[in-house]
């Protein structure tokens, strides 16, 4: 895993969750007396990553001073954008730091409890373009859906709203190779919204898990992240 890069998504702003947290980024939000992006820092050391690229953006200078440039023996560096550059850009911004021929892609506001290890040899296998993985949950309503074949391949997004029955959604954790991102594409876009419907049918796989996933991205989900990380080891 020492020669994957992992991007980590930070330079979000938040909006939805600063009635609740408004002097930090997002991903400085505080958990059971810990950033939230220390546990995500915590699951990438356990699978043996040895470098990370945090991209920023929103209050950019706070989240450079919490983590500094070593946590647990990985080797932290920082893009930062000069102006919003969406996921998409700002993971393109990020791969031009370090290059590399695979990057592991974590959202900063989300968590899922995945064996990373598992998932890249699974990927590693396939030789695709860029992969999702993909949390089970009890109703897929408030995230939207993501459909696969029996091989893995994603054949369709299911929007928000639409689906209110259990399903894989977007957990949050990508693989991508810099070829994912080699459409014309602007400056700033959205890996979510602009790359992936465009590699449906050029090599998008979809790693479908179990394990526990939350996201801390509205007040309500937030709230309950203090239970789900305390009650995590014991599951």
């Amino acid at each position: 895993m020492a020669d994957i890069p992992v991007i980590i998504l930070a330079g979000g702003k938040g909006t939805r969750l600063q009635s609740v947290v408004s002097d930090r980024p997002k991903v400085l939000a505080e958990i059971n007396g810990k950033p939230f992006l220390a546990y995500l820092l915590a699951q990438v050391v356990r699978h043996g990553f040895t470098q990370v690229i945090i991209s920023t953006g929103y209050m950019a200078e706070q989240v450079e001073a919490a983590l500094g440039h070593e946590f647990q023996g990985l080797r932290l560096a920082y893009s930062r954008e000069d102006s919003p550059l969406g996921t998409g850009g700002g993971v393109r911004l990020a791969m031009q730091r370090k290059p590399a021929p695979l990057y592991m892609v974590l959202n900063g506001d989300s968590y899922c409890n995945s064996n990373l290890t598992q998932y890249v040899a699974w990927f590693r296998q396939r030789k695709h373009m860029a992969s999702l993985l993909l949390a089970r949950v009890d109703n897929t309503e408030r995230y939207g859906r993501v459909e696969t074949d029996s091989l893995g391949n994603v054949t369709s997004f299911v929007e928000k709203g639409c689906a209110c029955s259990p399903g894989d959604i977007n957990a949050g954790q990508y693989l991508l190779t810099p070829q994912s991102l080699h459409d014309p594409l602007g400056p700033a876009f959205s890996i979510e919204q602009e790359v992936f419907p465009l590699l449906l049918h050029k090599g998008l796989l979809g790693y479908s898990t179990k394990a526990e996933f939350i996201d801390i991205g509205t007040p309500e989900s937030y709230a309950s992240a203090a239970s789900f990380f305390s009650t995590l080891g014991r599951k």
